[in-house]
C-alpha cells in the first residue's frame, strides 16, 4: 500500500531515486481538438518508491524546493526526455516536441541552461523536439532574471510556454513582459458552470493571445463540454483526461505510432462574448479587456423598447461607426437604423437573452447614415447578454460584427449550390467527402438513396469493397490513389466499374489541405462514363 513519505525520508531516498529510476517520467499528450491530431506533449515527474509505492508530485516537489534538489531532479527529467527522444529518431518514429518544466528554483543556478545544453548535445537531439515550460509564479519577484533566461533559451532555438497562465496575480503584467512562444490556461476557470465568469476571463485571454499571434493550450480539460467550449472560443489546443491522462514512455510511443501529428499553430478563429460585472471600474480587468483585447463591443441600456448606448470601444467604431464620432454614436438609437421586421428580430434575442440569462445572437440589417459616408445598408451580428437588471431597466453587454460582405458571399455562394443542385439532381453525379485521419467518408444524398451508404462509412474504403459497390478486383489500385492523396497528391482520378452491374463511372478526387499544408480531407466525385468517353 501506499503511505506518504516524510520529509526526511524522502531525502534520505532522494540519490537512490534518481541512480535508480524511482524518479521517471509520464507523458501527457497535447491534442488540437478540432483535427485529432497531436501537436506535443509534456514530461512530468514521478516518484514511486519500491517501499512506499507512488508519491504525489504535490508532496514531494515542494520538499526538494525548500531544500534546492529540485534543479537536479528537473536535469534528471530533461536527460530522461532526451534519452527518448533519441530511441525514437533512433527507430525512425515521428516524434513531436516534448516539454520539460522548468521553476524559478532552477533558473537561479547560474549553470543551469548551460547543463541543459550538455545533455541535448550528449544526445543530439534537435532544439525543436524540446520546449520548456515555466509557470507564471517564476516571474514574481524576479522579472528580470526570468526575462535573460528566456532570452538565453530563445537563442538557442527552444520555445518556450509559459505554464498556468491565470493562476497567478498579475497575469497580464507577465505576459506584457515576457516573450513566450505558447500560452497554457489554467482550466480551474472552468471548474463551475462552462460560460460562467472563469469561462467568460478564458475567452477573453483566448482572445487577446490572437492579437499576440500566440498558440493557446487549454490544460486539465476532463470532459468533452469542455475541450467543445474551448474550440467554440478559438482554442483547439487542449491538454488533459478526456483525451489521455500522463502515461509511461512504452505507452506513449504506441500513441506516437497510431495517432496523426501537425505542429502548433497560432489559432485565429471566432471572438466570443464575455459577461462582466466590473466593467464601470476604470482600473479594473474588465476595462482593460473590453477596452484592448476584445472585438466591437458595447454597453447599452434598454428600457421600453428605447436603447440608449452607454459605452464603445475603438473595435465598435469600426465595425459599424461609418467614420461617426464618438459622441455621434452614443447619442444615436440603434431602433432608428432598423426596419419593423428587423426590429422585431433585434427586440426578440433582448427578450430571449432576458429570460435565459444566457447569451442570444442575432443577424440584423441596419440603415446607417453619417455626414461622411452618407447612408448604407449592413448587416450587423451581435451577440448579447444580459449583465443587470432593475424593475423594467435592463443593462446589455454586446459584441458585435460586421458581416455586409460576408452574407453577400454567402448569398452567391448558396445561388450557385441551388444550381448545381439542381443540374447534379438530372446528371448521374455522386459525391462524397474522406477525412484522413478519421478515415471516415460522408456521402452526399444521392449515394444514400441510391447505393444504400450510411450516412458515415468508418474505415473507408473496406466496407464499399465488402458490400459489392467496389469491385474487390480494383481494391488495391484504389487504395494506392488514397494514398497518394494523404501523402500531398492534390488530385487523382480512374475509370473504375461501380456495384454489382460494373458501371463504368470517372471517379474523381481533390485534396483539402491544413493550415500547416498537411492534407486533411479529399472530395471524390463519380459520374457516369457516356459513350465517346469510353471510347478515349
Amino acid at each position: 500500500m501506499n503511505r506518504q513519505m516524510t520529509e526526511a525520508e524522502l531525502l534520505a531516498g532522494f540519490d537512490k531515486a534518481l541512480n535508480e529510476g524511482h524518479i521517471f517520467v509520464c507523458y501527457q499528450p497535447k491534442m488540437n481538438h478540432t483535427t485529432g491530431r497531436m501537436i506535443g506533449a509534456e514530461a512530468l515527474m514521478r516518484w514511486n518508491d519500491p517501499e512506499f509505492g507512488l508519491q504525489f508530485p504535490s508532496d514531494f516537489i515542494p520538499v526538494l524546493e525548500k531544500n534546492d534538489l529540485i534543479y537536479l531532479a528537473d536535469l534528471h527529467v530533461f536527460e530522461d526526455v532526451c534519452k527518448f527522444q533519441k530511441k525514437v529518431l533512433s527507430d525512425d518514429i515521428s516524434s513531436v516536441p516534448i516539454s520539460f518544466n522548468m521553476s524559478r528554483h532552477d533558473i537561479v543556478h547560474d549553470d543551469y541552461i548551460d547543463r541543459l545544453e550538455e545533455i541535448r548535445s550528449k544526445y543530439d537531439i534537435p532544439v525543436k523536439l524540446l520546449h520548456v515550460e515555466i509557470t507564471e509564479s517564476s516571474a514574481i519577484g524576479g522579472m528580470d532574471l526570468v526575462t535573460k533566461v528566456l532570452d538565453k533559451l530563445h537563442v538557442l532555438g527552444y520555445k518556450v510556454e509559459m505554464d498556468d497562465f491565470g493562476s497567478g496575480y498579475s497575469s497580464l503584467n507577465v505576459l506584457k513582459d515576457l516573450d513566450v512562444d505558447v500560452i497554457k490556461l489554467d482550466m480551474r476557470f472552468l471548474s463551475g458552470d462552462i460560460g460562467g465568469r472563469g469561462g467568460t476571463i478564458i475567452s477573453s485571454i483566448v482572445q487577446m493571445t490572437k492579437w499576440l499571434n500566440t498558440p493557446v493550450v487549454a490544460e486539465g480539460v476532463e470532459t468533452i463540454e469542455q475541450a467543445d467550449y474551448m474550440k467554440s472560443i478559438g482554442c483547439s489546443y487542449i491538454q488533459g483526461y478526456l483525451y489521455s491522462k500522463p502515461i509511461s514512455s512504452d505507452e506513449f510511443i504506441e500513441k506516437l505510432r497510431l495517432i496523426d501529428h501537425e505542429p502548433a499553430a497560432p489559432a485565429m478563429d471566432l471572438i466570443a462574448t464575455m459577461d462582466a460585472g466590473l466593467f464601470w471600474d476604470p482600473n479594473s480587468l474588465e476595462t482593460l479587456i473590453f477596452n484592448n483585447y476584445v472585438g466591437g463591443a458595447a454597453i447599452f441600456r434598454y428600457q421600453n423598447g428605447k436603447i440608449d448606448i452607454l459605452r464603445i470601444n475603438q473595435k465598435y467604431m469600426k465595425e459599424i461607426g461609418m467614420n461617426m464620432t464618438e459622441k455621434e454614436v452614443l447619442c444615436s438609437d440603434p431602433m432608428s437604423t432598423l426596419d419593423e421586421d428587423n426590429r422585431k428580430v433585434f427586440e426578440d434575442t433582448l427578450e430571449r437573452a432576458i429570460d435565459t440569462c444566457d447569451e442570444q445572437t442575432c443577424e440584423t440589417w441596419r440603415n446607417v447614415c453619417s455626414k461622411i459616408c452618407g447612408e448604407d445598408r449592413i448587416c450587423v451580428r451581435s451577440d448579447i447578454r444580459m449583465i443587470g437588471k432593475a424593475d423594467n431597466e435592463y443593462i446589455f453587454y454586446t459584441m458585435v460584427r460586421n458581416i455586409t460582405t460576408e452574407k453577400k458571399r454567402f448569398a452567391l455562394v448558396e445561388d450557385s449550390e441551388r444550381k448545381f443542385r439542381m443540374a447534379s439532381e438530372q446528371a448521374n453525379v455522386y459525391a462524397w467527402e474522406y477525412i484522413f485521419a478519421t478515415k471516415q467518408m460522408r456521402p452526399c444524398f444521392r449515394c444514400m438513396r441510391d447505393l444504400g451508404v450510411p450516412p458515415v462509412v468508418f474505415n473507408y474504403p473496406k466496407p464499399m469493397f465488402e458490400n459489392g459497390i467496389f469491385p474487390l478486383d480494383y481494391e488495391e489500385m484504389y487504395y494506392d490513389m488514397l494514398k497518394q492523396l494523404e501523402n500531398g497528391k492534390e488530385s487523382a482520378e480512374a475509370i473504375i466499374p461501380l456495384t454489382v452491374g460494373r458501371i463504368p463511372f470517372h471517379v474523381r478526387y481533390t485534396t483539402e489541405f491544413d493550415e500547416n499544408g498537411k492534407p486533411l480531407k479529399a472530395y471524390g466525385s463519380a459520374t457516369l462514363v457516356v459513350d465517346n468517353e469510353k471510347t478515349e
